[in-house]
């Protein structure tokens, strides 16, 4: 007797596909990549164009196929960051050689090729709501505090292997206000190195924010000093995830979901971009 097909075999009998087929719902948490979309100035921006369109070859039988190229840095957009990203006193996560391991125009040791796949439980701390505002002020330093009292009124506690999302309403401003997004002269919110340590202390896999640098950015002092970087990445070996959306998730009150993210195996680099999600039931 011939083998079963293992698909037709477990299409009726596997029970994570039942509950898939049986309802579930994926919220976005990214952000859309277009050419000219903001883009800390550490970083090269992002473009596309379309290399060849269609009409400029037909084939015989009529068909026409069209294709872009694109240029982007590996922070730029929704993006995670590999563990060689941030080093401090010379020295990358686990006391590795930053000088060494960049060797050769690619790391040997932490590129993005061993940012792993996340399919776990997210938590959402809605920093905003729960001080009462829309958007927190630019410049505004969320404290340890700040996520601890977030996480009681979401009725949900971080903890070990999770991806730990913090909002400030910063999003909005993505594509209405690219100016005030970036922060440079104004600032913008994000974590104090004392909220990262909470985070770390939690056992979070990995981190984000809907900011453009997951720290607090002082009015006119820039991406000058990256303080939270060097805890959660250098120090902690936590990946950081930036230029999250996260106001559709919090609009339908999202609070703890299957947190869904596959970066790309970027051989040597130091980022990805990455189309998270929530999965939760339709």
């Amino acid at each position: 007797m011939s083998a079963q097909s293992p698909t037709v075999a477990s299409a009726g009998t596997d029970p994570l596909l039942a509950a898939v087929r049986a309802g579930v719902r994926l919220v976005e948490l990214g952000q859309p990549h277009f050419t000219g979309m903001p883009c800390s100035p550490n970083h090269p921006g992002f473009r596309m164009n379309l290399a060849r369109r269609h009409g400029d070859v037909v084939r015989p039988d009529g068909g026409s196929a069209a294709n872009e190229i694109i240029v982007t840095g590996g922070h730029v957009g929704t993006h995670v960051d590999a563990l060689s990203h941030v080093s401090h006193g010379g020295r990358l996560h686990g006391g590795v050689d930053a000088a060494e391991a960049q060797k050769g125009g690619k790391f040997s040791q932490l590129g993005a090729e061993h940012t792993p796949a996340l399919l776990t439980r997210g938590v959402l701390l809605d920093v905003a709501a729960t001080r009462g505002v829309d958007v927190l002020p630019a410049g505004y330093g969320v404290t340890a505090l700040d996520l601890q009292d977030a996480a009681d009124r979401a009725g949900v506690q971080p903890r070990r292997g999770d991806v730990v999302l913090v909002r400030t309403g910063w999003a909005r401003y993505f594509d209405t206000d690219p100016d005030t997004y970036l922060g440079q002269r104004d600032g913008a919110p994000g974590p104090t190195p004392e909220a990262a340590s909470w985070i770390a202390e939690a056992g979070a896999v990995a981190t984000g924010a809907d900011t453009t640098a997951y720290e607090q950015i002082q009015p006119g002092a820039g991406h000058s000093v990256l303080p939270v970087h060097r805890v959660l990445l250098v120090e902690s070996g936590i990946h950081i995830i930036e230029h999250l959306n996260l106001e559709h998730a919090a609009a339908e009150g999202l609070t703890e979901f299957v947190f869904v993210m596959a970066p790309l195996r970027i051989v040597g680099g130091t980022g990805s971009p990455v189309r998270p999600f929530a999965a939760v039931a339709a």
